[in-house]
């Protein structure tokens, strides 16, 4: 059995032990706590120098990049400006301010409420561009009222002729709006300037207006001057020409009245009586073949 001494010295070298042990953790935790603060020190105080070098590094060469950038950015749009202004000088020189003039077209505000109703409705069934019909439209009714001729009468003439296509040309050389055989009809357009002037449509209304009147004056008739007009005079009927002129007509004169007509409407049908050719008319030829028979006796 241990004495009371032992046991004392036992406990008391127990309480050393603990205490050099704490002791020991205190100072390795102290050294470790110093240890990381001064590497946080280090690593921030070398950040820093990072930061003030790459700072300075910038300031010092500021002049040499913005120098670069602008070199590039001069050669970039050198390069855009080589493939740009060729065209945009060619533009320039070819501008031509007073084209407008040549331009047939008009505002159709500016026609009246029966003009505009009728060039809407043209506009619409032939799919053309409101503007250039309504230029057509008010040349009809002025060279129309100067003719003699109803308007509603020169527009569907176009219509059945060329649908409104100013560059429509027939195999046997009928051209424009209106179909006129234009070698054979060259002297009406002299005054023009020229045969090239059947490609402007007022023009080609005017000469084929002209044409339209001899042939109706050499006839007699309305009826019978469209079947000239079409070179089927000579012919026992004119293919149901006059009909379908007659019938787009009568659409265009009740636009006039101010009734709704369908853009999509099937062209009315006008009855003509048959012409019985006499026993010494002279033998039928083709439809075109007689056109240019026709416009060129006119001429006579």
């Amino acid at each position: 059995m241990k004495s009371p001494r032992t046991w004392s010295t036992l406990v008391h070298a127990a309480s050393r032990a603990r205490r050099a042990t704490t002791d020991s953790i205190g100072v390795f935790l102290r050294d470790v706590g110093h240890g990381l603060l001064e590497v946080s020190h280090n690593t921030l105080a070398l950040l820093g120098l990072v930061v003030v070098a790459a700072l300075a590094f910038t300031a010092s060469h500021s002049t040499a990049l913005l120098s670069a950038e602008t070199q590039v950015l001069t050669w970039l749009q050198s390069r855009q400006e080589s493939r740009i202004e060729p065209f945009e000088e060619a533009l320039v020189e070819s501008a031509e301010p007073g084209a407008i003039a040549r331009a047939t077209a008009a505002d159709p505000k500016d026609l009246t409420s029966q003009q505009a109703a009728v060039a809407q409705w043209i506009s619409r069934r032939y799919r053309v561009a409101p503007e250039p019909v309504s230029r057509l439209v008010q040349e009809a009714w002025v060279v129309g009222k100067q003719a003699g001729l109803d308007p509603t009468l020169i527009l569907a003439i176009m219509a059945i002729e060329s649908s409104f296509n100013p560059f429509a040309q027939s195999p046997v050389g009928a051209q424009g709006l209106m179909q006129v055989m234009t070698k054979v009809h060259d002297d009406k357009y002299e005054r023009f300037g020229g045969n090239h002037a059947a490609f402007d449509p007022v023009t080609n209304l005017r000469v084929g207006v002209q044409v339209l009147k001899e042939c109706i004056a050499r006839a007699g008739s309305l009826e019978g001057g469209l079947k000239y007009y079409v070179g089927a005079a000579n012919l026992p009927d004119d293919g149901g020409y006059a009909s379908k002129v007659l019938g787009e007509q009568h659409h265009l004169r009740e636009i006039v009245r101010g009734k709704a007509v369908s853009p999509t409407a099937v062209a009315a049908t006008v009855v003509i009586p048959p012409t019985v050719p006499s026993g010494n008319a002279p033998a039928a030829k083709p439809a075109a073949s007689a056109q240019a028979d026709e416009q060129i006796a006119l001429l006579r």
